[in-house]
């Protein structure tokens, strides 16, 4: 069974991860995104098997009971959020490190679970007040659901030091050129 590197990006909602994230597997061909497993409806275009595995309540559960997952979060109320075991061994079988956009206390398991194998960074947006106008300014969630992330993101930003590094996203380009230099230095060791 092949062994790869992980590499854990974790911060709020609206903190930039998934453009970071993005930006990185346009610059590293050994990387692969591991797709997480979720029980929430598809978004926009979103496609099930690329973006995420969208499963039913019941169907994930049952996953949960046979151990299929590395780490799993009920991340909203009634919401389920995870990381299949199948996922990160198909990336390593195909000889690449894994490369996550994911929840702040899932990344946190996988670091544990992982150890000097994984890389766990947190994005630090500028402020609380500049995320909170990121989600409003996305128009996809509801009032009740924005109000929801922003109590979620106030705890999310308690555990930044609890990660190896923070990230701090003032600038999205400058926030970039330093993921690619702390993802090239992990590469290497």
């Amino acid at each position: 069974m092949k062994q790869g590197k992980l590499i854990i990006f974790s911060a709020p909602s609206g903190a930039g991860k998934t453009t970071i994230v993005k930006h990185l597997l346009t610059k590293f061909p050994c990387l692969s995104f591991s797709i997480s497993a979720t029980t929430r409806p598809s978004r926009g275009d979103e496609t099930n098997e690329k973006d995420y595995y969208f499963i039913n309540t019941e169907d994930f559960l049952h996953r949960v009971a046979r151990q299929e997952f590395v780490e799993f979060e009920e991340v909203y109320s009634g919401t389920f959020y995870g990381t299949l075991r199948s996922e990160i061994q198909r990336i390593w079988d195909n000889d690449q490190h894994v490369i996550f956009d994911i929840d702040v206390e899932g990344g946190l398991r996988l670091k544990r679970k992982y150890e000097d194998d994984a890389l766990a960074i947190f994005v630090q947006p500028p402020s609380l007040e500049v995320l909170k106008e990121r989600l409003t300014g996305r128009g996809t969630d509801s009032p009740e659901k924005l109000q929801e992330r922003f109590i979620k993101a106030e705890k999310e930003l308690a555990y930044a030091d609890k990660f190896d590094i923070v990230l701090k996203n003032y600038d999205l380009q400058t926030a970039c050129l330093e993921a690619e230099k702390l993802v090239s230095d992990f590469l290497k060791k």
